[in-house]
């Protein structure tokens, strides 16, 4: 890992800053001692940049004004950087039109980023966030599969048969590939990394869908579990990791000289029934339901972080300290009663 004097001398920007990972890599960019430029949609929105201001104490921090689909606006921010993390991507589950909404707009984000960071001729290493939905939905019988950064999603199957939510896994796939292929074309040394469903304290000024979503069968949220229990019969899992995790794994992948291609960032494989049981046993002061019927109760796969671990990274968080934090960060947030 690079030394503190090191970082000093160098520049990140991170595309998309006010995001639940986002803010905690800027956090912890500038903990590091690299100066960072971040892009923010809308600089007038206090509520959403606040907590980014709030970062400017730790180090030099310099908010700028862009948009995904406007090139020219993401010059000035990558200007001069070593580093460049994307991890900014449209989401919109209630989208009518998720074609223009999302899918559209993660490629054309991906290009105008990768076009940048070549501009600017000083950018050393292109770090984009994937997702493990890029890696594990696949029409696969059978259990104890391993998915590894070998395999990709089925979007031939996402875009004919359109499951719930199938844009947003269309839109990563898609984005990556188009990354990697344009990589090559501009010489660009381009890594991935593919993080499971995060959880953890966040900065935001709104909870991330991402908690919300990982803490249903705790908050007893109906809507959320039935999300929880479509993505298991869709990727075939309920895979999570800590979202600090996820950020130094985007540190270290950047700053480690022989990193290359993809890799997946995840400390935990299991299922909905497995996981209710979890956390039936260690929060007994929730109403916890463990009675999921005829729901498959294993997971007939896991996404295997054995990669990022040969490089020399080391998991910080396991199951546990991600749910006892998100149950921390939850009170602290006024939804769950002590």
């Amino acid at each position: 890992m690079a030394s503190r004097e090191a970082a000093m001398s160098k520049t990140a920007c991170v595309v998309g800053g006010t995001g639940f990972m986002a803010s905690l890599l800027v956090e912890l960019l500038l903990e590091k001692g690299y100066s960072v430029n971040t892009t923010v949609r809308d600089p007038g929105n206090e509520k959403k940049i606040s907590p980014l201001l709030a970062l400017q104490s730790l180090g030099n921090l310099k908010l700028f004004r862009a948009d995904l689909t406007d090139e020219a606006s993401l010059n000035d921010p990558i200007a001069g950087c070593d580093m460049v993390f994307h991890v900014a991507t449209p989401i919109n589950f209630a989208s009518e039109d998720p074609e223009n909404d999302m899918i559209k707009p993660a490629i054309e984000g991906v290009i105008n980023v990768i076009n940048a960071s070549a501009k600017a001729g000083t950018v050393k290493r292109v770090i984009l966030t994937s997702s493990a939905a890029t890696i594990t939905i696949n029409q696969f019988d059978g259990k104890g599969l391993v998915m590894d950064e070998e395999n990709w999603s089925d979007d031939e199957f996402l875009t004919s048969k359109k499951p719930p939510t199938w844009a947003y896994p269309v839109s990563k796939i898609l984005a990556e590939k188009t990354a990697w292929k344009l990589a090559r074309e501009n010489n660009i040394d381009l890594v991935t990394i593919i993080p499971s469903l995060m959880a953890g304290p966040s900065l935001t000024a709104e909870i991330p869908p991402s908690i919300s979503l990982a803490t249903s069968l705790i908050t007893g949220n109906e809507f959320l579990i039935n999300q929880l229990k479509g993505m298991q019969m869709l990727s075939g899992s309920i895979s999570l990791t800590h979202v600090e995790d996820v950020c130094r794994a985007h540190v270290f992948i950047a700053e480690k000289e022989s990193a290359s291609g993809r890799y997946i960032c995840c400390a935990v494989n299991t299922s909905v029934c497995e996981l209710a049981k979890f956390l039936k046993k260690r929060y007994p002061m929730y109403q916890i339901h463990t009675d999921f019927g005829e729901f498959p109760s294993e997971a007939k796969l896991i996404i295997s972080s054995e990669k990022l671990i040969k490089e020399g990274f080391s998991f910080k968080y396991g199951i546990e300290e991600i749910y006892d934090q998100s149950v921390v960060y939850l009170k602290a947030n006024g939804l769950l009663q002590n």
